[in-house]
């Protein structure tokens, strides 16, 4: 639930503004009847916006507005001032206020401008972490039939709200997929909050979650939202969700079923409107076996499942994805962009990518940008550990070894833009028949996926 804090040295205004948006936004409030216990109250209370008046005795508005700034609360603030000082309400815009109003203005223009103070510090939390990733990841890029289906799949999921599950390897961009699902959602305005469950001590895993109230435990020494209420009207993204406690399980089931939290230490459950998207790199089905994975829980995340291939799987992807990845890569270190040689690209072809597939690309692609010299970067720039035996061999067999990788991309890509379809896909590279492709298949060591 959304708390508003009103600081006002007069306490019946403080009171009736609270009373008031409470009746018409259904907001939670808070009261302070001066600049330093607004303050105090911003330290240990969960604030979602504040309503400041300017207008105080030794503490007053714009001190509060410098103070915030100086202890980095980014809460929204909207000044109201009864004394239609204009220029009082310039300075404080400027000190970080996101808006003001007069007293005497009616309650609804006040919760309209709380709501676009929220709207707005909500999209300045999805820049930033847009922002943050810009660069390291790839989008759900590539022509492969698997991405094809992948981005299929996205789109029929996407506008209905129940949870998801996304199951793929590690690397292969779980969370890119959760982010896809959550834009071409209803709640793409809203936030997009990725926690990383394995990355969550055991004792915090039920506070970070569903939040606590001051006391709760030793050094709970303010109240907190958990993730839940921070997604509020967006998507809540469980990472590792394998990874959690079954306490933790049982608690987050109870959140699936009532669409209710209690945070911990607190005796009232508060409404949560946040669609859970999980996603996993573990079989869940083995872990509810081995008791280590409640199965009613995983029965609630599933109601959808989305694979993610692993980039093995679309090898035909690679030079789009090299490509971007080179192109970020360059943006990211202030460089000018370079290009990749044929051969480096048919070197990155040619390795499984069986350990961090997508990530372990990305990451390879900046080790080369570094190491290479001039605006092309070539094979001699690719790993040893990625190019294999080829980088030391005679040159006769490197220019073997290249062009028996390049028809196995020109196959591979046959194939997935056919749908694996022998026949099609034969008649599409001009071969006889598809026996002269199923003989070239057996060559190349190239089989349907799944076979």
């Amino acid at each position: 639930m959304t708390t508003i804090l009103v600081i006002d040295d007069v306490a019946p205004m403080a009171e009736q503004y609270a009373f008031d948006l409470a009746r018409v936004g259904g907001y939670e409030t808070l009261t302070a009847s001066s600049g330093d216990e607004g303050l105090e109250r911003l330290r240990r209370d969960a604030v979602d916006c504040v309503i400041l008046d300017l207008e105080m005795p030794v503490v007053d508005g714009l001190q509060v507005l410098r103070t915030m700034a100086r202890r980095a609360i980014h809460v929204p603030v909207i000044v109201y001032t009864g004394a239609g000082d204009f220029d009082r309400c310039v300075e404080a815009m400027r000190l970080g206020a996101y808006g003001f109003i007069d007293k005497a203005e009616p309650i609804e223009r006040v919760v309209h401008e709380v709501e676009s103070a929220l709207k707005r510090r909500a999209l300045e939390r999805e820049v930033a972490s847009l922002r943050k990733d810009l660069g390291h990841e790839a989008g759900l890029i590539g022509g492969s039939r698997p991405m094809v289906g992948l981005r299929d799949a996205v789109a029929k999921i996407a506008p209905i709200p129940s949870p998801v599950l996304i199951v793929g390897e590690s690397g292969t961009g779980k969370e890119l997929v959760a982010r896809a699902i959550h834009q071409a959602s209803r709640a793409a305005r809203g936030p997009f909050l990725p926690i990383n469950c394995a990355a969550l001590p055991d004792q915090l895993v039920e506070s970070e979650l569903f939040g606590h109230e001051r006391g709760a435990f030793t050094g709970a020494d303010r109240q907190r939202k958990g993730a839940f209420e921070a997604a509020s009207g967006g998507t809540l993204f469980l990472d590792e969700v394998g990874e959690l406690p079954r306490a933790a399980q049982a608690k987050l089931l109870r959140v699936l079923e009532g669409r209710t939290i209690m945070r911990v230490g607190g005796t009232k459950e508060l409404p949560v409107d946040a669609r859970v998207v999980a996603a996993t790199n573990r079989d869940l089905d083995r872990a509810v076996a081995e008791k280590g994975f409640r199965e009613d829980l995983l029965f609630r995340l599933n109601v959808h499942v989305v694979r993610v291939p692993p980039l093995r799987e679309r090898l035909s992807d690679i030079p789009e994805l090299a490509r971007h990845f080179l192109s970020t890569t360059c943006t990211r270190f202030g460089i000018p962009v370079k290009t990749l040689t044929s051969e480096a690209v048919a070197a990155l072809g040619a390795y499984e990518w069986r350990r961090n597939n997508v990530r372990e690309l990305r990451n390879i692609i900046e080790r080369m940008v570094i190491a290479g010299e001039g605006s092309e970067i070539g094979r001699e720039s690719v790993p040893a550990e990625i190019a294999g035996d080829g980088t030391d061999g005679a040159a006769g067999s490197t220019f073997q070894a290249l062009k028996a990788e390049a028809e196995r991309q020109i196959v591979l890509a046959a194939l997935e833009r056919h749908d694996w379809h022998v026949t099609n896909s034969a008649a599409a590279l001009g071969l006889a028949d598809h026996a002269s492709l199923l003989k070239i298949m057996r060559r190349l060591g190239i089989q349907r996926p799944g076979s």
